[in-house]
Parts: C-alpha cells; sequence; structure tokens
C-alpha cells in the first residue's frame, strides 16, 4: 500500500528554496508484489484544463495509482513540471495524498534542444550544454526527489534538420552519458524515449546510444506510435522494439492508424509532429502492442528485479494515447479518452496474460483506515 502522507513531517513550510525542504528517498518504495506490470499515465493528457484537480480526479477515478508529471495548473496557470516553484511542489505533494496517486516519472523535456547552434528552420531552442547540464538537468533531478520518484524521462537532442542522425551521433553520446552520470549521483535513472526528429529516432539508434553509453543508470523508453509515425509497418515496429529490449527500462503506451510508408531512408525525413491526427487505443493501430506485450511478459521477473535494484518499483506501462491530438511537446485524451485508452490497454494486457493491478474496494478500505478483510 502507498504512505499514509507524501509529505515528510519535517518540511519547512516557509522555506525560501527547494533544497530547504527535498527529503531524498531512503529507499521506501512500495516494490511490485508480482511479476506484473505497474500502470500509470502522463496525467496531462486526462484533462481538458489542466488543474491538478481534474487530472488526479480522472487518474483515481479510473483506478491508476501512479502518473507521470509534465504539464499541470496548480492555480498559477498551465507550467511545465520544470517551471515548478517549492511551493507548487508542496500543493501537488498534498493532492497526491488526497487522491491516493504517487510519481512514476518527471516527464522532463530534457534532451529536446539543439544539438548544434544552427538556424536549420525549426523553433527548437539551444543551450551551451555545460549551462543546461547546471542548470535544467539539476533542476530534474531536484524535482525528481521532491516528488519521490526515481525516474527522468528524457530525449535524445535534434541534429540539424535535413542531416544524417547518425553523424551526429558521438556528440549525442556525449552529452547523454553526462546527463546519465548527473542523475547517477544522485541515485536516479534517466529514460531515453524513441522519437521522430532526435538522433533516437528508432530503436536501432537508441540502443547504439545505450550501448556506448554503458551505464546503469540509462534505460530506454519504447513507444510505439513514435515509430508508426515514421512510416514503419508492424513487423518494423516490433524489430525495433527488439533492438531496444536489452536496455528497456519502461513503456509508453501510444498507438497510431496505419499510415503509408514515407519511403524514409536510413537517415529519416522530418515529421511535422503537430500535424498527427491518427492517433488511437492500444490494439487499434499498428503499434503492434499484441505481441510486444506478450514478449514483455517474459522479460518482467528479470527486469523487474534489476529496476528494484536500482530503486524503482516495477516496470511501468505509462499511458500517452494522444487520442484527441499530440504533438510535439504533449498531447490530449481527456478523462473520458483516458478511460478508453486505459480499458483498450487491459484488454490487451489481458489477452496476453500480463498481470496489473487497479484500484478495488480494499484499497479504498485501506485508505480509510479500515482493516482490509482476507479474501476466501
Amino acid at each position: 500500500m502507498r504512505p499514509q502522507s507524501k509529505i515528510p513531517p519535517t518540511i519547512d513550510r516557509n522555506a525560501t528554496c527547494l533544497n530547504d525542504f527535498v527529503e531524498r528517498s531512503q529507499g521506501e518504495f512500495f516494490m511490485a508484489r508480482s511479476t506484473g506490470v505497474l500502470l500509470s499515465a502522463l496525467a496531462d493528457e486526462a484533462a481538458f484544463d489542466l488543474t491538478a484537480i481534474e487530472q488526479f480526479s480522472a487518474l483515481a477515478a479510473i483506478g491508476l495509482e501512479y502518473y507521470s508529471l509534465r504539464f499541470i495548473d496548480i492555480g498559477r496557470g498551465i507550467k511545465n513540471v520544470m517551471q515548478l516553484s517549492m511551493s507548487e511542489i508542496q500543493k501537488i505533494r498534498h493532492l497526491e495524498d488526497r487522491y491516493g496517486l504517487n510519481v512514476a516519472s518527471i516527464a522532463s523535456p530534457i534532451g529536446k534542444v539543439k544539438l548544434i547552434d544552427a538556424n536549420d528552420g525549426t523553433k527548437n531552442r539551444y543551450v551551451p550544454f555545460q549551462k543546461y547540464l547546471e542548470q535544467d538537468v539539476k533542476k530534474a533531478c531536484e524535482f525528481a526527489h521532491a516528488f519521490e520518484t526515481k525516474l527522468i524521462r528524457g530525449f535524445s537532442f535534434y541534429p540539424p534538420k535535413g542531416s544524417r542522425p547518425e553523424d551526429h551521433l558521438e556528440e549525442a553520446v556525449d552529452r547523454i552519458g553526462r546527463i546519465v552520470e548527473t542523475c547517477h549521483r544522485s541515485d536516479l535513472t534517466f529514460g531515453l524515449e524513441v522519437e521522430a526528429n532526435l538522433v533516437g529516432w528508432n530503436g536501432d539508434m537508441l540502443a547504439e546510444i545505450h550501448r556506448r553509453v554503458a551505464h546503469p543508470a540509462l534505460v530506454l523508453v519504447f513507444d510505439a506510435a513514435n515509430l508508426v509515425v515514421q512510416g514503419c509497418s508492424e513487423a518494423e515496429v516490433y524489430r525495433q522494439w527488439t533492438a531496444m529490449k536489452p536496455g528497456l527500462g519502461w513503456v509508453h503506451i501510444k498507438d497510431y492508424a496505419k499510415v503509408p510508408t514515407r519511403g524514409r531512408s536510413r537517415t529519416g525525413s522530418h515529421i511535422n509532429e503537430d500535424s498527427l491526427r491518427n492517433f488511437v487505443p492500444a490494439g487499434q493501430g499498428a503499434g503492434a502492442h499484441h505481441k510486444i506485450l506478450k514478449d514483455l511478459k517474459a522479460m518482467l521477473p528479470s527486469l523487474s528485479k534489476k529496476l528494484e535494484r536500482r530503486g524503482i518499483p516495477g516496470v511501468f506501462l505509462d499511458l500517452e494515447p494522444h487520442v484527441r491530438g499530440g504533438g510535439q511537446f504533449g498531447g490530449t485524451s481527456g478523462p473520458d479518452g483516458m478511460g478508453i485508452a486505459l480499458r483498450s490497454l487491459c484488454e490487451v494486457l489481458d489477452s496476453s496474460k500480463v498481470s496489473y493491478h487497479l484500484r478495488d474496494f480494499d484499497d479504498l478500505l485501506a485508505a480509510r483506515g479500515d482493516r482490509v478483510p482476507k479474501k476466501k
């Protein structure tokens, strides 16, 4: 069960900086009770207005106990997690306790910046790397501790538009390695997500980055839809999954209706992410989720143990459905869309015989402080 309160009683509520009240985790994580998966969601996708109460109400109602934090409105407008103030973090943590939620990962935009300071026709920003490491990456680590999660989601940098990602692999590996070491020194794990237009645009490239960085604090985050939008067939999606398996950390659950093959070359072509409209629930697109989750089942015992050694409670399936649309920095599903997406995922998990848990009456009784009756 989850802790009765996520706010340490020793917090100075008049503290003036984040480090004044961050209590670093001492390994008090609730490990997976079986070799099943842990269900989570990008919470902002479940809300139309992105208020914390709307996000948390939707997730609690559909039975989730974990969420990944990306965009949220705690009363001062919508902010990315990286822009939250100390007082806003405190308020979110109190609300988490009220709604029975825990943070699975900090869904940061780390790595979604230009690798090179060059005008390539995109709006992607460039930040000198040392400054980026000392400010953005350090802040992401502080926030992970503040929200008591071991996981930070990130990306593999934008090469100049039109260039070969392979030509920038060495530089990306160097920067990612330094980010990962920073996370490791804070007892955290960095998850690198596969996505179009980045150096790690497919599973093969991410697998090579993982091999070259060769650090226990680096894992890979698979996302089938991020491959389908680039023209990958179901067979190719599964091949990319296979390439990423040795470094796998967790899985984003997002599917996309089959699109015509774009004749994508080995170097790739630029994808206009803001024009994507054909996202569908898991199992209804070309994401090969049935086959992938059946394969994941065989990996769960060893992968769960590997993650638990780093203080991570288990293998997360993180819903990011985009069923009402998505773009470069997020998407929306609404409370109904998130419910639809979760039920579709559960159907795939049931057919694949992968175990999972959604809140039930016993959880409510425990949260209420009542004794849970023994099941006959």
